[in-house]
């Protein structure tokens, strides 16, 4: 039986089942890129919801394995060397999962390489500016008078939209023919932006000619639809 005793996240969140890959997060749009790999990779996996409208992630707990306060966060007890692997930020999460159970990224190097440019695009530019909008349309910003910093966000995430839709044009996926880490890095922002963050109209996304056709084919993926929902709040 694997011991997580040494972790203090997990005397907060205890493991049920300790030789799975603990997974600490929220249906997030980071939260559940986690979710939704897991889900598509088979991994066997134990999800724990913490809970950032409580500010449990920035938990002594919590921070002990991830400095950095935000979900998701996971520990894999069969990591490299059979020793248990703690590893957060979203990005690397999706890589890791890949790499472990070799699905979802390409498997020469330099499929990998452009796969791994768009997972990096979307934790550079997709999800903070798509976040901006959210604060600026739905939430405090939404009650500023100046709006000229959601006119700033919404320019920036329509050129982004742009790119992505450029992109597919004659491609289902981002890696083309394949379904990949890049396309979960980047589901459950757009998603979120139009539904979650009411910016469907304000960012013309009808308009756009691919992407709402990539979009409806990940979210018909049934591990995506799984992913969406895992962790639910209570």
């Amino acid at each position: 039986m694997t011991d997580l005793s040494t972790f203090p996240i997990a005397q907060r969140w205890p493991a049920r089942h300790p030789d799975r890959i603990q997974l600490y997060s929220l249906n997030t749009p980071n939260g559940v890129k986690a979710s939704i790999m897991l889900e598509e990779t088979g991994l066997p996996y134990e999800a724990h919801l913490v809970d950032i409208l409580k500010n449990e992630s920035h938990t002594p707990e919590f921070l002990s394995l991830n400095p950095n306060g935000k979900i998701p966060a996971i520990i894999d007890p069969n990591g490299p060397g059979g020793q248990p692997m703690p590893l957060w930020e979203s990005g690397a999460i999706l890589l890791y999962l890949a790499d472990k159970s070799g699905k979802f990224v390409p498997a020469d190097a330099a499929g990998r390489w452009e796969a791994t440019q768009w997972v990096m695009w979307q934790m550079g530019g997709l999800g903070p500016m798509f976040g901006q909008v959210g604060f600026f349309n739905k939430f405090a910003g939404a009650k500023w008078e100046d709006k000229r910093p959601l006119e700033r966000y919404v320019a920036e995430a329509k050129r982004l939209l742009g790119v992505l839709d450029t992109h597919l044009d004659g491609r289902s996926w981002i890696m083309g023919a394949d379904y990949t880490i890049a396309d979960i890095a980047c589901l459950g922002w757009v998603r979120n932006l139009i539904t979650f963050y009411e910016a469907r109209d304000l960012v013309g996304f009808d308009a756009l000619v691919n992407v709402p056709a990539w979009l409806d084919r990940g979210l018909a993926r049934p591990a995506v639809q799984r992913g969406l929902e895992i962790p639910k709040r209570a």
